[in-house]
């Protein structure tokens, strides 16, 4: 059996549906906001 690679935009749906699925907010909003925190953590420095 082959393995079957899983990609960035994969987990996001999948975080995001399961989110909505809990809260009542579309899955497009909570994929929005998953992909600006992201955006925002690279951003982020770490302490030296």
């Amino acid at each position: 059996m082959r393995k079957k690679t899983i990609t960035k935009a994969q987990i996001y749906r999948s975080v995001a549906s399961s989110t909505a699925i809990e809260t009542g907010v579309s899955v497009q909003k909570i994929e929005q906001q998953l992909k600006q925190n992201q955006a925002q953590a690279k951003a982020v420095g770490l302490a030296r």
